[in-house]
Order: structure tokens, then sequence, then C-alpha cells
């Protein structure tokens, strides 16, 4: 069985609020393209920049039962791919910045970003869900929100559970991440598909937000296989072969996991 499949991202510029208008420009400029696997960015269906916690819940969806994840788990039946997608869920009085999974058979499972950035604090619990690898049955597939991306052990986590690909939806805004992404699949051996939006958001006073785009898939070797622009919707698709990521050998002497010295990672060593 060949361990060649397509991943690919969609880099959006939604229209804050407007969650109806968002899904299908989504669906729209993702186009006929063909695809295992495709990430779309964080809080793809509602806009990043709240101005109330009122707002915030009104935007917020439950789920599965929600809409957007009934519109994505339909999207990944009639395209026969898997789906990772950003959107504010609604548990009770609680809300999330999480990230479904869905594939051709529906529901398989969601994340909740474990670090959140800024002034998401005013909205959103921090996750309280495990770093999970999903099994989406061509691939092993981990799930890190935005600024999940700036503490390494997020990668690792997931890398050492398994995952032959991250799955990265983002909002960001600082420069750093599609460099640092490098890094981390050096790290780990792994795939990254970072999708990013573009555009400006100015709801909230004297605090205007520019997103970097440059969503982007990066291999295992560190090598960007392609790297979307700065400031333009776009969708791109690349091939990839799982079989660089599931083998961890550098050289003949080197394994990337079984070299881990887990008897010196402490804390407590003294100088």
């Amino acid at each position: 069985m060949s361990s060649n499949i397509k991943v690919g991202f969609l880099q959006t510029q939604p229209e804050f609020g407007a969650v109806e208008e968002n899904l299908s420009q989504a669906k729209k400029l993702w186009g006929e393209r063909k695809s295992d696997l495709l990430v779309l960015p964080e809080l793809f269906n509602t806009g990043y920049q709240f101005q109330s916690l009122a707002e915030a819940r009104n935007l917020s969806e439950p789920i599965p039962d929600g809409p957007t994840t009934r519109f994505l788990m339909d999207w990944a039946r009639d395209a026969g791919m898997a789906i990772v997608a950003g959107l504010a869920e609604r548990d009770g009085k609680t809300l999330y910045n999480s990230a479904v999974i869905v594939g051709p058979k529906g529901f398989i499972g969601k994340f909740r970003k474990a670090h959140i950035f800024d002034s998401e604090n005013n909205f959103f619990q921090p996750g309280d869900l495990p770093f999970t690898v999903f099994d989406a049955g061509f691939a092993k597939i981990g799930i890190m929100i935005c600024f999940d991306w700036r503490f390494p052990e997020t990668a690792r986590t997931l890398a050492l559970q398994g995952a032959d690909i991250i799955a990265h939806p983002s909002n960001l805004v600082l420069p750093d991440c599609p460099q640092a992404m490098i890094t981390r699949c050096l790290e780990n051996r792994v795939y990254a598909v970072t999708s990013d939006r573009v555009g400006t958001e100015k709801r909230a006073p004297g605090e205007a937000l520019k997103f970097i785009g440059q969503s982007q898939v990066v291999d295992p070797d560190g090598t960007v296989l392609i790297r979307a622009s700065e400031d333009r919707e776009e969708a791109h698709v690349v091939e990839i072969d799982l079989a660089k990521a599931r083998n961890k050998r550098i050289n003949s002497r080197n394994d990337l996991f079984a070299d881990r010295r887990e008897d010196l990672y402490r804390i407590d060593g003294k100088g």
C-alpha cells in the first residue's frame, strides 16, 4: 500500500460574524481540488476579534452538534476527505477555542487550544483535553491550534504518540511561526500543515490585528513544500510520503526518539 497521500490547506479572510457566508466562501475557495486531508484556519467561521463575552458566546457552537461541524461533516463525506478546522466551542457555560476533525464517516474528534493567546483570555478557557493523535484511516493526525506552536512540548507530545501529520489551524499575528514550524518538524520528524488567515481586524479600540498569512506545509526534513502569500486568500494541495514521518532515523547510528536521554531530562540538576 502506498504511503503517498495529498494534504491541503485554505488561507481565508473571514468576515467577522458572517458564519454562513464564511462557510460558503471556504468551500468555494477550495473548489474541486482533491485531497486526503484539508486544514482550515482557527476560528475560520466567525473571525477572531470578539468585542464581548456575550458576542463570543453567541457565535460559539456545541461540538459536534453545531451547524459548523455538521457543515464540515457533510463536506468531508461528499469530498471523501478528512477536514480539520477551528471554531469557537460552547460547552455549557464554558467557551473554548477548539478544532474539530471530521472524515467521510463523520465526526472523529476535537481538540481545545491549550495555550491561550493575549485577549483570547477574555473569552476562552484553556483547553482541558489531552493532546491526542486521531486515526483518520490513511494517517495519524495530531492537532494544535495557533499559539500552541510556541511551546515545543506540544509537537513533541503529539509526535511521541505517533502523529504522522500535525494539523495546525491558526490566526497568526506574531511573525516567527512559519520559520519556527520548520524546527518543530525537524525536532520530531513529522509533517505540519499550518492553515492561517489573512486580512486585518479592528474591532477592539487600539488593537488592530494584522494576520500574516504564510500558510504552509513542512516535511520531516524541514523543507517547506509550499508556502502561501502574506495577503491573499489561497488554496493549495501537495503530495507527501508518510514513510518519511514514520522513519525517525537520522543516520545509521542515530534515531531521533531512541536517542532521547529521558534519564537526564529533569529540572533539578545541579551545576
